[in-house]
């Protein structure tokens, strides 16, 4: 397959290139899309056919489901069977923005994009690119992140380029997202309310909204390859770059103190913390600030790669507010490996 990639900078000036990209996904086409979280391979969530090539795409399971995108409140009329009141609290607190609600599904859902469930997880993104998209094409868009199953995410196009480059029929160039990491997911469908994935929206955040909510057992640990998996990020080792990657647990003088015994080995930390280990470092942010880690993990994790080693320790953010986020991406990326000091 031939792929175009395409720039937009300004929706004004680059409407005719947001249209041509709204005409290719009517006509059954894949974009590469930027949102606020990360970049999303994009179909028409109500084309079946259209959806299954995102599967192919991205050699991702049918059973891991899709979240459906939508550019207006109103659009979520057509796609759900029933939208609680805690729901509705959420989307008029959150949306536009990085928070998608799992809901009962109607039949114009595919089977596809639901992996046979009968709910949705739908989101209401906030890049003005995306919105415009989903405005001039009419429709909703299952939009996955725009990689190979199981690798780190995509947050600028040379990522999607490097995935996916003869794969989709186009990929729009919009610069870097702001986020980084995918959004929080949230089961409305049943009560009380879960979190499936954590995100930059957190637990705190939800519960002063709708009171009480939890987080699903799946957030740190691997669920059964028989269960059914209700949300994308739960079931499969996520995130990972080839390099195996070891969650190191302690201060820095003992993760010091223990990395320069291993040969062949790397670490990922914070910034400045390589100035202080004698082993290939790469820094993926601040320390205590989850948001340049969130904006920056997953180019590090692309990076590891291009070191030539066998192992990665890596450092582990705080474990509370969003930093849990960062942490959840982590731990996946490491298949759940830990060590305790």
């Amino acid at each position: 397959m031939k792929t175009k990639i395409i720039k937009i900078t300004s929706l004004a000036r680059d409407l005719d290139k947001i249209r041509y990209v709204a005409d290719v996904i009517k006509d059954g086409g894949l974009a590469v899309l930027p949102t606020e979280t990360v970049y999303g391979i994009a179909a028409n969530a109500l084309d079946p056919a259209a959806v299954s090539r995102i599967f192919e795409a991205k050699g991702r399971p049918h059973d891991n489901p899709l979240i459906v995108h939508i550019a207006d409140l109103s659009d979520i009329d057509s796609l759900v069977s029933d939208f609680p009141k805690n729901a509705k609290k959420l989307a008029e607190k959150f949306w536009p923005g990085p928070l998608t609600i799992i809901l009962n599904k109607t039949n114009a859902i595919p089977d596809t994009v639901s992996a046979g469930l009968n709910t949705v997880a739908i989101r209401m993104p906030l890049h003005p690119i995306i919105r415009a998209v989903i405005g001039q094409s009419g429709v909703p868009l299952a939009a996955p992140s725009a990689n190979i199953s199981g690798k780190p995410s995509p947050t600028n196009s040379q990522h999607c380029i490097e995935d996916l480059f003869g794969k989709v029929d186009i990929i729009v160039d919009g610069g870097l997202c702001d986020i980084g990491i995918e959004s929080t997911v949230i089961s409305c469908a049943a009560l009380p309310p879960k979190v499936l994935r954590p995100g930059m929206i957190t637990l705190e955040q939800l519960e002063a909204v709708i009171g009480e909510v939890s987080f699903d057992k799946s957030v740190t640990s691997s669920i059964p390859l028989a269960r059914r998996a209700s949300s994308p990020g739960m079931k499969y080792k996520h995130y990972s770059p080839d390099t195996k990657i070891i969650l190191l647990h302690a201060s820095f003088k003992k993760f010091a103190n223990f990395v320069s015994n291993k040969a062949g080995a790397a670490a990922l930390v914070f910034d400045g913390e390589e100035k202080n280990l004698m082993i290939p470092c790469v820094s993926y942010g601040v320390m205590g600030d989850a948001f340049t880690q969130s904006k920056r993990l997953f180019s590090a994790l692309r990076e590891l790669d291009r070191l030539g080693v066998q192992t990665v320790y890596a450092r582990v953010p705080e474990l509370s507010g969003a930093g849990f986020a960062v942490y959840n991406r982590l731990l996946r990326a490491a298949g759940f490996d830990e060590i305790y000091l």
